[in-house]
């Protein structure tokens, strides 16, 4: 099978979903599934409740019976109808309670997934594309959630066919022959749903790209941290013009679907025509010859009516369990992404009371796609309490490298160690508890100062400890300065009592959270980028203590900054080509002497003017 074909063949057939779905449903919402069979029987009763009804009143009219007779009959079926209906609409406002919350627990297994998968994977564009269409499958779109779409609309498939049975038996008695007119015609449309329905599908990807661009371009105009550059440099008409272009490209397609699904609704419209209009032809000329009563012609012209319904009905709850197993088909390739775990011979808890040696042999790694290696064969150890400075110029694979040592990445050839222990013998979420890390890009969220510093709900986290971690990185005075102290909240947007930290506050906040984490292992990836120099100059007077019993590595572009650390590692394409202290490299002449020159030269500058 070509590779397009295997793209466009969906991940698990209808029937499969449709197994699966009632599983998960049984599994985690029962009561559910036993509402909905129960409304089954109710509602094909009320089916044929409503076309006996008018037959029967018309009999007992033309049978000259008492007035309190008809009422009595009659009566007794309209109580019937309304008793029925009255158990259907408990049941349906029942299930959908129960569906709701079904639907909103397999919403958290998309985000519990997105938010514990292996962060090589995760970063591919592809996955999160798939991980945005599995999120559909638990979200209404037109009327229609598919998740818990496959198994209602199984049952309901299940009751038009109990229908189409009953009413079926009904209309033989007019001509056996109606039968298989009513049913052979819609096989026209079910051909045309089906062709309609794989266009669809074989194109999904091009509008989930542009949906997923146009959601993002409109959450960055909403985005309050990007209003100043709008503003100062008049991104307001590219921003229109993007989203203008981008909704003309969502439009095109969309009006190229509306295009396949009206052709479609045509024909169908035709087959009901010719199909309807021989049915009532026949009726209305048995009817003028006399050989079926008023009230046998008004019974059977409701049940084709309604036979020719339950037909459609049919094809359409298929097409309708085809199209939402489609989305289900990506909810479950999604969930079945392969986990990519350690193997656990190794445990986290028999590294974190001493700081560890760090081994990297012989490791390399190349990025998806890319033509060589970002690092290569690489051999490095970090002794225990260490303080590594890792420098280079831009693309040198620092990040890489750091994203590697945090497991983040795994080495596309060799291994790194913890104290020995390969990194792949560890739990990956085991193996994370080894690091504490400030990354370059920092993001704040919304909680309050204490949850943020913590990574614990409200009134968990240890408050002496906070206060110290905030001296440590430099924020305890302006959070003493804050009305609400450590309790204050992030983002102005959603909260009215709200503080906005400037981008070095962020940073220092983000390094405080990493200190009262307490790991063994400290990770700084250019953690002073956006302090000013007294700032930087203030945490770097406190490395000592920030480091004190833990292995550190700390990432930064300004050579300068890394005069305290033990040993300083130059990287060059993926290789470490200097090692030393500042001075042994300085007096060295090489790339690391060059750099730090020209830098050098810069702060003379700065501090001449």
């Amino acid at each position: 099978m070509s590779k397009k074909k295997e793209k466009n063949k969906p991940y698990r057939s209808a029937f499969s979903n449709a197994v699966w779905s009632f599983r998960e449903l049984l599994r985690q919402e029962p009561a559910a599934f036993l509402l909905m069979v129960l409304a089954v029987p109710l509602q094909v009763a009320v089916s044929y409740m409503d076309i006996y009804l008018p037959s029967l009143t018309v009999a007992e009219l033309t049978a000259g019976v008492s007035f309190s007779h008809v009422a009595l009959r009659v009566g007794i079926l309209i109580l019937m109808m309304f008793l029925a209906n009255a158990l259907i609409t408990v049941a349906g406002n029942m299930s959908e309670a129960y569906l709701s919350r079904y639907r909103s627990v397999k919403g958290l297994e998309i985000k519990r997934k997105s938010l514990t998968m292996f962060f090589q994977r995760y970063e591919k564009k592809e996955i999160r594309d798939l991980g945005h269409r599995a999120s559909r499958a638990t979200e209404m779109w037109n009327g229609v959630q598919p998740i818990s779409d496959v198994p209602r609309r199984s049952l309901k498939l299940v009751e038009n066919l109990l229908n189409y049975l009953l009413f079926g038996t009904v209309i033989t008695f007019v001509s056996p022959l109606l039968v298989p007119l009513l049913t052979v015609a819609p096989a026209v449309n079910w051909y045309c749903a089906r062709a309609y329905r794989n266009w669809n599908y074989a194109h999904r990807e091009e509008w989930t790209d542009l949906e997923r661009k146009l959601w993002y371009v409109q959450g960055e105009t909403d985005d309050f941290a990007a209003a100043k550059d709008i503003r100062v440099y008049g991104l307001a008409g590219w921003f229109r013009q993007l989203f203008a272009d981008l909704s003309a490209g969502l439009f095109f397609w969309e009006k190229k679907r509306i295009h396949k699904s009206f052709l479609y609704q045509i024909a169908d419209l035709f087959v009901i025509l010719l199909r309807d209009g021989a049915a009532y032809g026949l009726l209305i000329k048995m009817a003028l010859e006399g050989s079926i009563t008023v009230d046998r012609f008004l019974l059977y012209f409701s049940a084709i009516s309604m036979f020719a319904t339950f037909v459609g009905n049919i094809m359409n709850e298929w097409n309708g369990i085809r199209d939402t197993s489609l989305e289900v088909s990506e909810f479950r390739k999604y969930l079945d992404l392969p986990e990519q775990d350690g193997d656990g011979s190794a445990r986290a808890e028999e590294h974190m009371g001493s700081a560890p040696e760090i081994t990297f042999r012989h490791v390399s790694f190349r990025y998806e796609g890319a033509e060589q290696d970002t690092l290569s064969d690489l051999n490095l150890t970090i002794r225990s309490g260490e303080k590594i400075a890792l420098v280079g110029l831009n693309g040198a694979g620092k990040t890489t490298l750091v994203k590697l040592l945090c497991g983040l990445y795994a080495p596309t050839e060799g291994e790194i160690r913890i104290n020995g222990c390969p990194s792949s013998a560890f739990y990956r979420k085991d193996y994370y508890r080894l690091f504490s890390t400030v990354f370059q890009d920092v993001q704040g969220g919304f909680f309050t100062l204490t949850e943020t510093i913590s990574g614990q709900v409200a009134g968990q986290g240890e408050e002496d400890r906070i206060w110290e971690c905030l001296r440590l990185a430099g924020l305890e005075e302006k959070v003493k300065s804050l009305p609400d102290g450590i309790h204050a909240k992030l983002d102005k947007q959603l909260h009215e009592d709200g503080i906005d930290l400037s981008g070095g506050e962020l940073q220092k906040l983000m390094l405080a959270r990493a200190l009262y984490k307490d790991a063994p292992i400290l990770v700084l990836d250019e953690p002073t980028a956006a302090l000013d120099p007294i700032a930087e100059s203030m945490i770097y007077q406190e490395y000592q203590s920030l480091t004190k019993g833990k292995t550190s590595l700390f990432v930064s572009h300004r050579l300068a900054s890394t005069q305290f650390c033990d040993r300083i590692l130059y990287l060059k394409e993926g290789h470490v080509t200097e090692e030393g202290t500042h001075r042994e490299l300085v007096a060295m002449g090489g790339e690391y002497a060059g750099l730090y020159e020209k830098q050098s030269c810069w702060y003379q500058n700065e501090k001449g003017r």
